[in-house]
């Protein structure tokens, strides 16, 4: 076969041949290496570059989550699957955050396919979800923003561009950004430019969503959403959402820990699609990887934005003990 020189042609024809023998033929590496005259240890690169080049998908027969007894009793109250990472107890937020992010990550690029529109709502734990999205190349699939990023000090596009860019790579998709505040100042300006043709245009991707991944935002949050501390809210506002009994939002619709929403005032000038929108998504991924915010967990699940939930251990054991399940 093709040896050190070969051209890209004749690399992804030995990828090819190697990747059909071994995963749809069942033939051994080693009858594989005789085949194609090379050494077990190319034939084993090539599988590798297989896999990693999209070449070759391993997928998994879709399931009900994790089956221990924490996320049976999430999945059992809340009527979502839930995908659970253990973590170990002493671990501190950085290797909680990443250990759930893998998990997310691989979730995420094994629910996407081709000639989908996928909605995505910028934040922390996208932030680390995208590190982890294995390489998927999709045909005619789009990557969609789903919230508002901008705010009074700066446009939010290179912080929310870079996760949403970071997607369409991992998957060959097109990105279409949502060019509007994450709130307005005045309801009456949103309402004006919902009517503008290129913010309707992204509101009818909105519409027609096949899959979308979120996180939970939450205001007293160990470790801290963006929208609360990169200049969305002044002190005033976050003194009126507290006296409104906000715990967190998703998509930054801001929601209580029962599930409210729609006279929350400030929500009035939110731009992200609120638990209402997001139910027409057949399937919504959400993630969390912070025990802190178990009210605004709850708040999310019983407003029904979810189809899957992926956590840690620690973060279900306090959704479960601030529920009292």
């Amino acid at each position: 076969m093709h040896g050190k020189g070969a051209s890209l042609n004749e690399r992804y024809e030995d990828m090819y041949q190697a990747a059909s023998r071994y995963y749809i033929q069942g033939e051994t590496m080693e009858s594989i290496a005789h085949q194609l005259r090379l050494s077990r240890s190319s034939v084993s690169r090539l599988l590798k570059d297989a896999r990693e080049s999209g070449l070759v998908r391993i997928s998994l027969a879709d399931h009900s989550g994790s089956q221990s007894p924490l996320a049976s009793s999430i999945s059992r109250h809340f009527g979502v699957r839930v995908h659970m990472v253990s973590v170990r107890e002493n671990a501190n937020e950085n290797v909680r955050f990443d250990q759930v992010a893998r998990l997310a990550g691989r979730l995420f690029t094994e629910a996407v396919d081709d000639h989908q529109l996928i909605g995505v709502a910028w934040g922390v734990t996208l932030s680390h979800v995208v590190k982890h999205l294995g390489r998927r190349p999709l045909v005619g699939s789009t990557v969609v923003q789903i919230n508002g990023g901008a705010n009074q000090r700066s446009s939010g596009i290179p912080y929310i561009g870079e996760i949403l860019q970071a997607i369409g790579d991992a998957f060959d998709a097109r990105v279409v950004l949502f060019p509007v505040p994450a709130f307005f100042d005045y309801a009456a300006t949103k309402q004006a430019m919902w009517r503008e043709r290129s913010v309707q245009n992204v509101l009818k991707l909105h519409q027609k969503l096949d899959l979308a991944v979120f996180g939970v935002g939450c205001l007293e949050g160990r470790v801290p959403s963006h929208v609360y501390t990169a200049g969305y809210m002044d002190a005033a506002d976050m003194r009126q959402l507290a006296a409104d009994g906000v715990v967190g939002d998703v998509c930054t619709v801001l929601l209580r820990e029962d599930g409210s929403y729609a006279d929350i005032s400030y929500n009035d000038r939110a731009t992200g699609l609120t638990p209402a929108e997001l139910q027409r998504v057949p399937r919504r991924i959400c993630v969390v990887a912070d025990p802190s915010r178990a009210p605004a967990v709850i708040g999310a699940l019983r407003a029904g934005t979810a189809t899957d939930l992926v956590l840690d251990e620690g973060t279900a054991r306090a959704i479960l003990d601030r529920a009292r399940l």
